[in-house]
């Protein structure tokens, strides 16, 4: 089965047309998705407007990429800590 991918924008569309009063269950079988999704897209993006929802998008991206230079230092000294402990 194809995976669609939705932007911010269509997901937060979506979320509106849900807090104007559409069922999930419509709403579901009209974009295509499961009602879990739908679930989760609104704990996730609720409340968001589009320019909050890509500032999100960022932050998430820049504090994975941070998470991952700091795995790379914490590998490097341990290595030069097993390194150093070693007897000559």
């Amino acid at each position: 089965m194809k995976r669609i991918r939705f932007t911010e924008e269509q997901i937060i569309g979506v979320l509106r047309e849900a807090e104007a009063g559409a069922k999930t269950a419509d709403l579901a079988r009209k974009h295509g998705v499961s009602e879990v999704t739908l679930y989760n897209w609104k704990s996730k993006y609720g409340g968001l407007e589009v320019s909050e929802a890509k500032r999100l998008r960022a932050l998430e991206a820049e504090n994975a990429q941070l998470k991952k230079l700091l795995a790379d230092t914490m590998l490097d000294n341990a290595g030069l800590k097993d390194l150093l402990s070693k007897k000559w």
